[in-house]
């Protein structure tokens, strides 16, 4: 197969000019190999991933986060980044990325998370059109307390631990979810009277900002993104079903928690 039958079929579903600005999506290297028999999806794609890939056999990797994200000034071992691409290169494996174009479709990484969470009547946090944009907003089917609320978060992002801001009502209805680093819509989610949000990257000087009036959930940026591989490889596995979609099996998480599954 074509490695650009495959890019044609993720752009139909994400379209590239749907990205941010600042953001570095669609092919980040492309091999001198134009055919692929097989590929590995992942959500970062790091040294370790490219050598799956290689093991498995795959010439394309698709990630969601952009191994290369800042411009990149030489290419040395010293740097992980680095590594990753002169592997790539090694190995004549290509590598494509789709972050926030991914973000804003519907299907995608908000849309997981809400899913997730059972929440219904959703629609968009930030619209970007009618059928794109940023984060989602929604209700649980019946209205809960907030340690319940906490409890439900912790078990649907599977993270050991949870930062979360002072809430003054202690029922939790109407719920915003941002994947990866959402402090930029606390705003709109206030805005939005929203009973909680859930989202990554808060810092502490965001937690202050609700003023008790929302509950801020941090559940850490890959956590909230946790769903989106998976999420990838079922549409090319629908759009390709004789095809090799293999699914990376490497957890590249950058964060430890210590002590690990401890109460």
């Amino acid at each position: 197969m074509l490695r650009t039958d495959i890019s044609n079929a993720l752009e139909m579903w994400a379209p590239l000019t749907g990205a941010e600005d600042f953001d570095n999506v669609g092919w980040l290297y492309q091999s001198t190999a134009q055919n692929v028999t097989g590929l590995l999806v992942c959500h970062d794609a790091l040294e370790e991933v490219i050598e799956e890939a290689h093991q498995k056999k795959c010439e394309m990797v698709v990630c969601y986060h952009p191994i290369l994200f800042n411009g990149l000034k030489r290419i040395d071992q010293t740097d992980y980044v680095s590594r990753a691409i002169q592997k790539a290169i090694t190995y004549n494996i290509s590598i494509y990325a789709m972050h926030t174009a991914l973000d804003k479709v519907i299907g995608g990484v908000s849309d997981l998370m809400a899913n997730k969470l059972g929440l219904i009547e959703v629609s968009f946090l930030l619209p970007d059109g009618d059928k794109s944009g940023m984060g989602r907003i929604g209700f649980l089917r019946e209205a809960i307390n907030s340690e319940t609320f906490l409890k439900k978060v912790k078990e649907t992002f599977k993270t050991p631990v949870i930062r979360h801001s002072n809430f003054k009502n202690n029922t939790i209805r109407k719920v915003a979810v941002l994947g990866g680093s959402g402090a930029f819509a606390i705003e709109e989610a206030l805005r939005q009277n929203a009973d909680a949000y859930v989202t990554g990257d808060l810092k502490y000087h965001d937690f202050f900002k609700p003023q008790g009036e929302l509950l801020l959930t941090d559940v850490g940026h890959f956590e909230s993104e946790r769903f989106t591989k998976n999420a990838i490889a079922k549409y090319l596995q629908e759009k390709f079903s004789n095809f090799a979609v293999n699914l990376s099996e490497i957890n590249t998480n950058p964060v430890g928690y210590y002590p690990y599954g401890e109460e």
